[in-house]
C-alpha cells in the first residue's frame, strides 16, 4: 500500500498552544478522517505525523510552527500559495507566526478544504493505473 504522509508541527508548551494551531489541529483531523476513508479503497494509506515544538525551538524560528508538509513538500507548494506572517498571541510570546496567503486571502489557521486540496494533488502523483487495478490499455487521454 502506498503512503500519503501529512506532517504537521506546532508549538506545544506546557500543554498549551495558540488558537491558530488549535484550529488547524481540528481542521487537519477532519481532513485526515475524510482522506483515509477516500484513499483506502484505492490502496493509499494516509498517515498523519503530528510534531510538537518546545518554546525554545519556537523562539529560534517561529515561522516553522503551524506548518504542514504533504509528501515532504510544504502545503504552500501544492497550493501555489505563499507563506506569510502576522502577530499571534500571548502563548507565542506575541511572535509573528506563520500564515498562508492564497488568492488574495490570508489564512491564520489552515482550513480542512486547503489540506484536502493539497492532498488530492499529492495523491495524483501516487496513483497509477496498476494501483487502481485498471486493465492495461483502458485509460485513454482524449
Amino acid at each position: 500500500m502506498k503512503k500519503l504522509i501529512i506532517r504537521w508541527q506546532r508549538l506545544l508548551d506546557n500543554n498549551k498552544t495558540c488558537p491558530r494551531c488549535r484550529k488547524t489541529e481540528k481542521e487537519i483531523e477532519k481532513a485526515y478522517k475524510k482522506l483515509k476513508e477516500v484513499f483506502s479503497p484505492i490502496g493509499i494509506e494516509v498517515v498523519l505525523d503530528k510534531r510538537e515544538m518546545s518554546m525554545d525551538v519556537f523562539k529560534t524560528n517561529p515561522l516553522v510552527s503551524n506548518q504542514i508538509w504533504i509528501m515532504d513538500k510544504p502545503i504552500e507548494e501544492w497550493l501555489n500559495a505563499n507563506s506569510g506572517k502576522s502577530r499571534c498571541c500571548d502563548v507565542c510570546d506575541d511572535e509573528e507566526c506563520r500564515t498562508i496567503e492564497l488568492s488574495g486571502k490570508t489564512y491564520e489557521s489552515i482550513l480542512e478544504a486547503l489540506i484536502i486540496k493539497a492532498c488530492l494533488l499529492a495523491a495524483a502523483d501516487l496513483i497509477s493505473p496498476k494501483l487502481l487495478n485498471v486493465p492495461r490499455g483502458t485509460l485513454k487521454i482524449f
